[in-house]
């Protein structure tokens, strides 16, 4: 993913708008649990699932924890017609130490305008949004019929040169598990 642009700086101070069929709120935690086709926008950020956890600390810091089948997450990427996507079955958002980590069946996406750049999926991704940074570990969580062994998968797209003709987009190579190393060498 491209280096230099950072997630949407003004989000952070944006109020939190939230729409759900049901709120529970606990004042003694500093807790709202918001249930029922979740919708939270904050800013450029929109979060949905079926239900989702808002906490706030003392410093006005903002906690999320979203489930859902699976639960999403988008944001604005600063300065840049570009926007970062999360899907997964848990995702947990730190305002704090600007992080968004999911967890299960977890595939993020950095989109240019509307076009599908960069996509990697794996059992936990961990974005920081602060430095433009994420990692990704495989394992049985991200185990799919189209990815039996659960191993990382991204997809890259390179930057083209300035003075590169613009090629039309192409479908990527279909990956095939592999059940062992070395698997169709001669």
């Amino acid at each position: 993913m491209a280096v230099g642009a950072h997630a949407e700086r003004a989000d952070r101070n944006k109020p939190l708008n939230a729409e759900a069929d049901t709120l529970r709120y606990d004042d003694a935690r500093q807790t709202s649990v918001f249930s029922g086709n979740v919708v939270i926008t904050k800013g450029t950020i929109v979060i949905r699932g079926a239900q989702v956890e808002v906490r706030q600390d003392a410093q006005g810091n903002q906690f999320g924890l979203v489930t859902g089948k699976p639960g999403s997450f988008r944001q604005k990427r600063d300065g840049v017609d570009e926007h970062i996507e999360g899907q997964a079955e848990r995702i947990e958002y730190d305002s704090k130490a600007e992080t968004v980590t999911f967890t299960g069946a977890a595939v993020l996406r950095r989109y240019k305008g509307s076009q599908l750049n960069d996509e990697t999926a794996g059992s936990v991704i961990v974005y920081n949004s602060g430095n433009d940074t994420f990692s990704v570990d495989g394992g049985p969580g991200s185990r799919t019929a189209s990815n039996p062994s659960g191993r990382v998968r991204a997809m890259f797209t390179p930057v083209p040169k300035a003075d590169a003709p613009v090629a039309p987009a192409a479908s990527p190579a279909p990956l095939k598990p592999s059940g062992q190393l070395g698997e169709g060498r001669p």
